[in-house]
C-alpha cells in the first residue's frame, strides 16, 4: 500500500474531440468538444498538462473558425457519466517548484479563457460528474445545462488543500452571490457534500436542468434557441459592497473558530472571494494563479493528495482474502435492537436487500428498534432521499423477535449488545447451538478482544469482527477484525458484506481498541489528564485546534457518550497499561447523568465545553509549575500518539502506517489536510523525536526535502 507521490507518473491524457452539429431551426453549426480519456466509466477524465494543451489547441482552432464565420457556437461536454473530475491530482503532486506550480494555474486559465473570448456563444453540457477544474470548464462558458442524473457537481479544492484555481473563486460569487459562493467553495467541501443537479440549478450554478434520457438533444435544442435569441438568460447583479463585506467578515470569523489556522487553503479562498467583487477578470485570475502555486507547495496540499489516494485505494482493501471464499448471505440476524443494532439492520436491508431479523430480550426493546427503522425511512422519504416503495420494502424486510431460535436460518449474525465480555460470550454460545455450521458470527465490539469472545466456542474460526462507527449510515469505515482463529471464509464474508454495504474495510488485528478507538480514546485521555493536573478545561478543550480536527475534545466526548469513553479508556488501560490515564473527573461526569458537558454554541460554530465542568476536576491552576498550557497539551497528545502508533505497528495491528491514516480519515473524520495522523507526526518532527524514524518515506505526504528551499 506504500506509494510515493513524488515519483513521476505518466499522464492519463484527456483528449478534446471535436465534431460539428447542425443546430435546429437553421441556427448554424455548433462545434461540440467532448472531453474523453478513452477509458471506461470507472476511470474519470482528469486534466493534466498534456490534456490541457490539447484542449487549448482544440479551442484555439474553434476560435479561428468562429472568426471566419464557420460556426455559430461552441459547446463542451464529456464522455458518458463524466464532464471531468478536475485536475489530475497525482500530476499536481509531482510539481517541484513554485514556478512550475504557477504555470499549472496559468495554463488552465489560458485554455478556459478561450471559452470566454470565443467570439460566439459557448455552452457547457454537463452530462455527468463535474468536479473542480471540470466544473470550472462549465463556469467559464457563457451558458450551462446539466443532466438530471449527474452524480455530483462541486468545487472540492479547499478540502484538498487548494483553491478553485481556474476561475471558480471569481466566477461563482458573480453567478450565485457571495453567500452561496461561500457554501460552494468553503462549506460544502468541508462537509464533503457535492451538489446534486437540482441543487446546482436552484442556486444558479447552471441555467437549465434536462432529463438524462435525451439530455444532449435537449441541450442542443436549447442552445439553438439561445443562439437565435429566443431565450435570454438573466444574470444576477453583484451583491452591494456592504453585503459582500459583511458576509466575508462573518465567514472569516467562522473559519477562525472552526479551522483555527490549521490549514491555509480556506483562508486563501476567502481572500480571493473577498477581492473578487472589485477585481478585473485578469487581476482575479492572476491572484488565483499565485494562491494555487503557493498552496501546491505546501505540506497540507500534499497530505490531502495522499489522503485522497488512500481513500480511493481503500476500495481494494489490503490483506483481504480471496473474495471467492466468501459465504453467500441471504438472511442476516442482528442481536440487539438498540440504536446501533437498528442502524446496522437498516443499512443491511437497504444495501444487501435481504431479510433481517433483530432480536432483543423483550418486546418493548424490539418495538423501539423497529420504530427507529420506520422513523428513519419516513424521514428519508419526506426529504426526497428515498422512494415510498423502497421504504416499504425495508420496513417489510426487517422483523423483530424475542426468540433467539429465529436466527436459525441466518447466514450471518451480527451481535451488537452492551460492551460486556461475559454477555457477548453468552450470546455467541447460545447462537452456536442454533445456527448452521456455515453461519458466520460477527461482533460489532468497539474495543473488546474478539479472540477471547470466541475462545469457548466449538468453532471459534467462524467469528470475525465487523466494527461499524456511529452514525452507521454516514461513517464510511468498517474495521474488519481478524481474531486468532478467524477462518479465511469468515474473513472473506466480512469483506464481501462490507463492500456491498458500500463501506471501506480495513483489516485490523485483534488488539485492544483496534485502530480508531485506541487512538481517539488516547487523545481524549491525555486531554483529560492535563485537566486533572490543573490545566483549565477551556484551555485543554481547544488545545488541539492546530490539528484542525472535526470537533473539540469535549464535543467528541459528548458524541461518543462519556460513559462509553470512560469504559473504553478503562478497558485500554487494563490491557495496555498506564499510557492510558485514569480520570476521576470523568468518572464523576459519568456518575452524574444530569451533568451537561457542552455550552451553547454560537450558530455554525463548534460546541465549546461548559466552564462549569471544571468543578468535577477541581480548581484550575494555570501558570503553576508542571501545569500544561495549550501548547503543552498538544505536545503531550502528539507525543502519546507517536508512541502508540509505534506500538501498534510493532504489534501488527495493521500492515502499514497508511492503514492507520485511512482509519483516522474515514473512522474519525480527520481532514484530508492532515493526511490522517502519520504525515502530521512526520512533518512536525514527532516521529523521529519519539520513534527515531519517519513513519512514511520523504515526499509521500509532504513536500520532498529536496524541494524545500
Amino acid at each position: 500500500m506504500t506509494t510515493t507521490t513524488s515519483e513521476p507518473r505518466t499522464e492519463r491524457v484527456t483528449h478534446a474531440l471535436v465534431r460539428d452539429v447542425e443546430l435546429p431551426g437553421g441556427a448554424g453549426t455548433l462545434a461540440l468538444v467532448t472531453l474523453d480519456n478513452g477509458l471506461d466509466h470507472t476511470k474519470p477524465s482528469t486534466l493534466g498538462p498534456l490534456g490541457m494543451a490539447e484542449l487549448t489547441a482544440a479551442l484555439t482552432a474553434q476560435q479561428e473558425r468562429a472568426g471566419r464565420g464557420e460556426i455559430a457556437a461552441v459547446a463542451v461536454t464529456g464522455k458518458p457519466y463524466f464532464l471531468a473530475a478536475g485536475a489530475d491530482l497525482l500530476q499536481v503532486s509531482t510539481v517541484t517548484s513554485h514556478e512550475q506550480a504557477l504555470e499549472l494555474g496559468r495554463s488552465g486559465h489560458a485554455a478556459y479563457e478561450l471559452l470566454h473570448t470565443m467570439g460566439v456563444p459557448t455552452f457547457a453540457f454537463v452530462n455527468g460528474l463535474a468536479l473542480g477544474g471540470g466544473l470550472e470548464v462549465a463556469l467559464n462558458c457563457d451558458y450551462r445545462t446539466v443532466a438530471s442524473d449527474a452524480p455530483a457537481l462541486a468545487l472540492p479544492e479547499t478540502g484538498l488543500g487548494l483553491v478553485p484555481g481556474w476561475g471558480g473563486a471569481y466566477l461563482v460569487p458573480r453567478l450565485v452571490g457571495i453567500e452561496k459562493a461561500l457554501e460552494v467553495i468553503l462549506t460544502r467541501p468541508a462537509a464533503q457534500r457535492p451538489y446534486k443537479p437540482a441543487e446546482a440549478h436552484e442556486i444558479g450554478l447552471v441555467d437549465e436542468l434536462f432529463e438524462a434520457a435525451d439530455f444532449l438533444e435537449q441541450s442542443i435544442a436549447w442552445a439553438a434557441r439561445v443562439v437565435r435569441g429566443e431565450v435570454t438568460v438573466t444574470r444576477r447583479e453583484l451583491d452591494p459592497q456592504p453585503v459582500w463585506d459583511a458576509v466575508v467578515a462573518g465567514a472569516r470569523k467562522q473559519l477562525d473558530a472552526v479551522v483555527a489556522g490549521s490549514r491555509p487553503a480556506p483562508y486563501r479562498a476567502l481572500d480571493l472571494m473577498a477581492a473578487a467583487r472589485n477585481a478585473t477578470r485578469a487581476e482575479a485570475f492572476e491572484a488565483e494563479d499565485v494562491a494555487l502555486a503557493d498552496l501546491i507547495m505546501t505540506d497540507e496540499m500534499r497530505a490531502s493528495v495522499y489522503a485522497f489516494q488512500l481513500v480511493s485505494g481503500g476500495k481494494k482493501p489490503a490483506g483481504a482474502p480471496d473474495p471467492k471464499l466468501a459465504r453467500p448471505v441471504t438472511r442476516v440476524g442482528i442481536v440487539g435492537a438498540g440504536l446501533m443494532a437498528a442502524q446496522i439492520a437498516l443499512l443491511v436491508s437497504q444495501r444487501l436487500g435481504v431479510p433481517v431479523v433483530m432480536r432483543d430480550l423483550d418486546s418493548e426493546r424490539v418495538a423501539k428498534g423497529l420504530g427507529f427503522v420506520k422513523a428513519t425511512t419516513d424521514k428519508l422519504v419526506s426529504r426526497g432521499r428515498m422512494t415510498p416503495a423502497a421504504a416499504s420494502r425495508i420496513s417489510a424486510s426487517i422483523t423483530g423477535t424475542t426468540e433467539i431460535g429465529d436466527f436459525a436460518s441466518c447466514d450471518l449474525v451480527i451481535e451488537a449488545v452492551t460492551e460486556v465480555m461475559g454477555l457477548k460470550k453468552k450470546v455467541f454460545a447460545e447462537l452456536e447451538d442454533i445456527v448452521g455450521e456455515d453461519t458466520v458470527l460477527a461482533t460489532n465490539t468497539s474495543a473488546l478482544s474478539v479472540t477471547e469472545m470466541a475462545a469457548d466456542l466449538r468453532h471459534p474460526e467462524r467469528v470475525v469482527g465487523i466494527h461499524f462507527f456511529n452514525p452507521v449510515a454516514q461513517m464510511p469505515l468498517v474495521e474488519v477484525v481478524q481474531a486468532t482463529e478467524t477462518s479465511p471464509e469468515a474473513l472473506a464474508t466480512a469483506f464481501a458484506v462490507t463492500k456491498k454495504l458500500r463501506k471501506t474495510a480495513v483489516l485490523v488485528a485483534d488488539r485492544p481498541g483496534f485502530v480508531v478507538n485506541r487512538l481517539l480514546v488516547l487523545v481524549m485521555g491525555k486531554v483529560v489528564e492535563a485537566i486533572e493536573n490543573g490545566t483549565p478545561v477551556e484551555v485543554a478543550d481547544t488545545a488541539l485546534a492546530p490539528l484542525g480536527l472535526p470537533m473539540p475534545t469535549f464535543a467528541l466526548f459528548d458524541l461518543v457518550g462519556p460513559a462509553v469513553g470512560l469504559h473504553v479508556l478503562t478497558s485500554l488501560r487494563e490491557d495496555l497499561g498506564d499510557r492510558f490515564p485514569t480520570s476521576p473527573g470523568l468518572e464523576k461526569i459519568v456518575a452524574d447523568s444530569t451533568r451537561v458537558v457542552l455550552d451553547a454554541p454560537a450558530p455554525g460554530l463548534p460546541k465549546p465545553v461548559d466552564p462549569a465542568v471544571q468543578d468535577v476536576f477541581g480548581p484550575a491552576r494555570a501558570g503553576e509549575p508542571g501545569v500544561l498550557d495549550a501548547a503543552g497539551v498538544l505536545d503531550s497528545v502528539l507525543t502519546a500518539l507517536a508512541t502508540e502508533i509505534g506500538h501498534m505497528l510493532d504489534e501488527g495491528v495493521v500492515a502499514a502506517p497508511q492503514q492507520i491514516d485511512l482509519c483516522m480519515i474515514l473512522g474519525a473524520g480527520w481532514g484530508f489536510h492532515t493526511g490522517g495522523i502519520t504525515p502530521y507526526l512526520d512533518r512536525t518532527g514527532y516521529s523521529e523525536r519519539v520513534l527515531g524514524r519517519r513513519l512514511l518515506p520523504d515526499g509521500v505526504a509532504g513536500i520532498p526535502e529536496s524541494s524545500v528551499a
